[in-house]
């Protein structure tokens, strides 16, 4: 018997007792927006015969689930520019029989008018969609691309009855304008909105502290106009649960309020290197492993698993633990998702 046909083992544990029960999968680098968090000015894309296959990410999830991984998320770049992704969500369904709880993805939106409806049949759990402003001319200077696709994206995700959570990064100076108008329109959409800190992932790594609108200046403006309260969160959640008029916003807050302390999250890009954290400043090449996965022998998965448990062990304390050791950080977010 292959190891595959394992019982669900919770080994991904690092050595602050951490378990990381969520794998965020990136399918491509590449994206059609051009956010200036996240991308960077002249981005050189991983060569498509380069990406792994849909057949090997599947395998690799699957050893991952046997593991103690409960939830996957999909990511970018942008992951409905990669053709056959909505069936690769479809597969995914499978997992839930040896352990796996849920399956979301992020987008930009862009194309969720084509994809929501297959997104739902295909089983898809949640859905998280980056909208960073409302207002059509900023839009079009933090993205280069234009608004209106975005929200009829929103508007088909809904009428397809997919849980959604809007994403919005806040960077002063550019869009710290658009609190009090997204906050307005999540509630009189019924969409559960969270703020997002400017965190240092920048393609060109033009970020600075000064440009960080903090969860104490978010709620400062949100009470000018609405009546906010704490409500409880959970312990591995990152944004911090509000009522805003007893509609629920959040804040992620991870440069004044870092919820390093109970991170449950690994990743992969698109390419096969393994990020024990979103702020790592390198990452674990383990593409070879996880094509070997196909051969189903016991001796190449225990050393995929051997390198996995060094890795995760290994992982830092957090942001901070890492920025005060002043490493640089040698890609951006569109390679390791968000």
């Amino acid at each position: 018997m292959n190891s595959m046909a394992m019982t669900h083992q919770p080994l991904l544990v690092d050595q602050f007792g951490r378990h990381k029960r969520k794998l965020r999968i990136s399918v491509t680098d590449r994206c059609n927006f051009k956010c200036v968090y996240c991308m960077p000015e002249h981005p050189e894309w991983i060569k498509k015969h380069q990406l792994l296959s849909f057949e090997a990410l599947y395998r690799f999830c699957e050893f991952m689930v046997h593991r103690g991984i409960e939830h996957l998320r999909i990511t970018g770049g942008e992951p409905l520019m990669r053709q056959g992704v909505v069936h690769f969500v479809a597969q995914l369904q499978q997992l839930k029989q040896i352990g796996l709880k849920r399956i979301s993805m992020t987008t930009n939106g862009h194309y969720l008018k084509r994809y929501a409806e297959a997104l739902k049949q295909a089983g898809l759990d949640d859905l998280n969609i980056s909208l960073d402003s409302l207002d059509p001319q900023q839009f079009r200077q933090l993205t280069q691309k234009e608004l209106t696709p975005v929200l009829e994206g929103i508007q088909a995700a809904q009428a397809a009855g997919l849980n959604i959570k809007i994403n919005t990064v806040l960077i002063r100076g550019m869009n710290d304008d658009q609190i009090l108008p997204l906050a307005r329109w999540s509630k009189q959409h019924g969409l559960m909105l969270r703020f997002i800190e400017f965190m240092p992932l920048d393609g060109d790594r033009k970020w600075s502290a000064e440009h960080v609108i903090s969860e104490h200046e978010i709620l400062a403006i949100l009470r000018t106009e609405f009546r906010v309260q704490m409500k409880s969160t959970a312990a591995s959640d990152p944004a911090r649960q509000y009522l805003m008029d007893d509609h629920p916003v959040g804040l992620i807050s991870t440069i004044t309020h870092s919820f390093c302390g109970s991170c449950d999250r690994v990743r992969l890009t698109a390419q096969g290197e393994f990020y024990n954290c979103l702020f790592a400043t390198q990452g674990l090449n383990l593409k070879e492993d996880i094509v070997a996965l196909a051969a189903l022998e016991p001796q190449r998965e225990r050393a995929l698993q051997n390198k996995l448990l060094r890795c995760i062990w290994h992982k830092e304390a957090g942001f901070h633990a890492i920025r005060q050791k002043q490493q640089s950080r040698k890609i951006s977010m569109h390679m390791p998702g968000g």
